[in-house]
Order: structure tokens, then sequence, then C-alpha cells
């Protein structure tokens, strides 16, 4: 089974970028579609964006034109580039895949 870790995560003001990584223990070549999820303190888990496998991407509302999702399939690493944070991104961030286990997710902080 295909083990996810997540990772680049930390504080960054408003306005400023992080880029999130999805490192998978196995080839990602052929799972059908990754997605990042992200979970503030008290609300429900939200789906952020996914990749499928052709590469169709899907962003929520909340992140449309400031978060991109993409893929390295000569690392076997999902990528969330997210520029113009607003406090309101403030969660955990998770990677899932179908028949893959998901890790302990990165915080991200945006605050000043």
């Amino acid at each position: 089974q295909v083990q996810l870790v997540e990772s680049g995560g930390g504080l960054v003001q408003p306005g400023g970028s992080l880029r999130l990584s999805c490192a998978a223990s196995g080839s990602i070549a052929s799972i059908s579609r990754m997605d990042w999820y992200r979970q503030a303190t008290g609300k429900q888990r939200e789906l952020v964006a996914f990749i499928r496998d052709v590469g169709h991407t899907y962003y929520a509302d909340s992140v449309k034109g400031r978060f991109t999702v993409s893929r390295d399939f000569t690392k076997n690493t999902v990528y969330l580039q997210m520029n113009s944070l607003k406090p309101e991104d403030t969660a955990v961030y998770y990677c899932s895949a179908p028949m893959a286990l998901s890790g302990q997710g990165t915080q991200v902080i945006v605050s000043s």
C-alpha cells in the first residue's frame, strides 16, 4: 500500500507563499486522482484541489486563482503551490489518494 507524506507547511504572513509536497512511497503514475484537503480547527475537512491521472485539475472556489496543484512523476510527488495566502487558509493540509495511506498532514499558519 502506498504511503503519503506531506511536508512544506509553516508560518507565513498574509500575502505570502508556500509550496506543500506530498511524497508517495510508490509510483503515482497509476493513481487515478490525488487530492489535497485541509482542516481548520473546529471546522469540517474541506477539499482544496485535486489532480487526475490525465492531468485535469480542480480547485475549490476559495482557492481558485491562488493555488496550483502539480505533480512530478520522477519524484512520485504531488505539490500544492499556495500564493496570496490569507488567514483563512490556516489549517492542517493533507493529501490523499485511492488505496493509499495519508500522512499526518502539514500545518499552515497564515498570520502577521
